[in-house]
This record gives structure tokens, sequence and C-alpha cells, in this order.
């Protein structure tokens, strides 16, 4: 399925590049990549404009839509209102998904290991070295573990993903906290780098003793080995849609200025404790208003007609409540060189 999602994704790609002025341009997070691809598809099909998106990192699309150089950022990363005000920049959520570590042990079975997020964070900072390592085994009592060294995978990206899953190990460890720190791009202590979730995923698929962390939507499609994590509640969860929906079900996103809201750690017996929205970034103030308003048109037909597509893919469709407050932000903050609008709310 992933196959085929990348290749959609290339088609909109070379549809991009056909020169007609209706197509829209974004680039940015490989975390929504496989949704944006079968938003673009089916978009496509419909209205016959086309979608150039490159997924390219979380960083590299906050550079790009900084740059000009795209109609769209995106980002799992959200930017602080500080910073979208300096930037003339607005952004809003699109979906919510997962940050999983996925392994590759021989003998072990998806969601038969589990991990705290302090034993991750020790696991990264290069101080567990082997998977019969005490610390492992005593949380997985009846499991066999293979006596192999652990292979650190990470993202070698400005990558959202990272900025998600070194947050989660910063609020677990403070070790991590004073070592490393949380950020799209941080110092890594040990391991091998990986350019977006599909290149993590790749080293962790052929790398024997592996550990890495993608968005949940690779882990499935390349059918890797996931672990359970302990939750704010102490409970183990597996990562799943409804476990990604139960952290997000308490994120209260009418207080949170220019939508910056992070769902890691939240309380909640289910709760997957490294969850996240994805954003999209956009000028308040756009050159072209047929631009803009092209590219507020393609999410807002992703909002009315893309949860179906989202749900398959393991993402959380946003609430109905959420995609109106957005709506909302829309009309009030996106404007055309006139001043008007480039989009009515409805």
């Amino acid at each position: 399925m992933l196959k085929k999602l990348a290749v959609a994704l290339g088609a909109a790609l070379l549809v991009g590049g056909a020169a007609q002025a209706a197509d829209l341009s974004g680039a940015g997070a490989t975390f929504p990549a496989p949704v944006y691809a079968k938003w673009a598809e089916t978009y496509k099909a419909q209205t016959g404009v086309g979608l150039n998106y490159q997924a390219i990192g979380s960083g590299g699309g906050i550079k790009q839509i900084k740059a000009k150089t795209v109609d769209f950022g995106a980002s799992d990363k959200p930017l602080k209102a500080d910073d979208l005000n300096a930037s003339g920049l607005m952004q809003f959520p699109t979906v919510i998904g997962g940050v999983v570590p996925v392994m590759n042990l021989p003998g072990v079975q998806p969601g038969q290991v589990k991990l705290t997020g302090a034993v991750l964070a020790d696991i990264y900072l290069g101080e567990i070295k082997k998977w019969a390592d005490p610390r492992i085994a005593n949380l997985n009592k009846g499991v066999k573990l293979p006596n192999l060294p652990i292979t650190v995978v990470h993202r070698s990206d400005g990558s959202g993903t990272s900025f998600l899953f070194t947050s989660y190990l910063a609020m677990k460890s403070p070790a991590w906290q004073q070592k490393v720190g949380a950020n799209d791009a941080v110092e890594w202590p040990t391991g091998i780098g990986g350019k977006g979730n599909d290149g993590v995923a790749a080293f962790v698929k052929q790398t024997a003793g592996s550990i890495g962390y993608v968005e949940y939507a690779y882990a499935k499609q390349n059918k890797l080995t996931y672990a359970q994590l302990q939750n704010k509640n102490g409970q183990f969860v597996a990562p799943q849609a409804a476990n990604f929906a139960a952290a997000a079900a308490g994120g209260d996103w009418s207080k949170a200025p220019g939508f910056y809201l992070l769902l890691l750690d939240q309380p909640g017996a289910k709760s997957w404790p490294i969850t996240g929205a994805t954003f999209i970034l956009v000028y308040k103030q756009q050159a072209n208003a047929a631009t803009g308003k092209g590219v507020l048109s393609f999410f807002d037909w992703a909002y009315k007609n893309g949860d179906g597509a989202a749900g398959n893919l393991d993402y959380v469709p946003l609430p109905a409540a959420v995609k109106g407050l957005v709506r909302k932000a829309w009309t009030a903050q996106v404007k055309g060189p006139d001043g008007k609008p480039v989009y009515a709310s409805r």
C-alpha cells in the first residue's frame, strides 16, 4: 500500500511540474506524506488540480515556506505564536498520528516487547547497548530477547517526527533533557541516520538488532515490529488509531494560540504517549489570492472528504469542532493583496 501511495505522490509531483497555473506546491513533513498522497490523488481526479508535495522533512518545509518557494509548508513541529507572527505565517492542523518505536528482533512479534520512556531514552543515549540488558529484560519477563547489540536508528534530516520523539524522551528522562534536549534536529549520542520516515523504516528493516522511530503508517505498511509503551497512567499500550484518538481527546484547540498544541504523554488508560498533530503553514498575506484560495480549498476538501482515507492509514481525523475553528481562522487571517479573505468560511 505504501508503495502505491509513493507512486501516487510521484505522479502528483509530475503533475505539479506540468506548468498548470492551478496546481499547488508544498513541502515538508514525511509524517503525513502517505495521507497527503492519497488526498492529492483523489483531489486531482475530482478537480483536475494537481499537488506537487515534496516530503523532505519538517525542517525543510519550514525553510521553504519562509523562503516563499512553495505555496505551503508542512511540519509536525508546530511553530509558536511569536515565530508565526514574526514570519507572517499562520498554521493549522490536518490530522493526528502516532510516533512508534520499531525494531528488527528475530523471533519477536509486533507488540511483544514493552518499553518505558526512561528505558527508551537510555537506549538512545547509548547507555543500554544490548537487547538482553536487565533494564529491558525486567520489563519483558517471558519474552525471549536476542542477545544482539542494539543499533540505534534516528533521522538524519530536520524532522517534526524527531521533535515529537525527543520531546517525549526529554519529558521522561532528565539525562536526555540535559544532554540532548528536544528539537527537530539534535546531536544524537549514538546511532545511524536515515532520511525521512521511509529512510528510518528501511534501515530498521535491513538491520537485525536495530531500533528506530517512525509514524505508524510506515510501521504498518512495512510490517515492522513495534513496541508497546508505558503511558502516563502506567499502562502499556499498543500503537493504534483508537489510542492516538484517546491521547488527542483532551486537547483543547480553542485555547491554543496559533494552534500550537502538543499531545505528548496525555492522561488516559489507552492514550498512546507519543501522539501529535501535523500542521500546514501558509502566509497570512497572500501575494496571489487565487493561489491562497487554492491551498485552503484543497485542505477544506480534505476536511470534508478525506477522513476515510486518513482512517485507513491509521491517522486520526480532526474533530468537526476543530475543523470549524480552523475554517474561521482561515477567513480571519489569510488575506489577498486587496486585504480581503481568500477563503469564505462555510
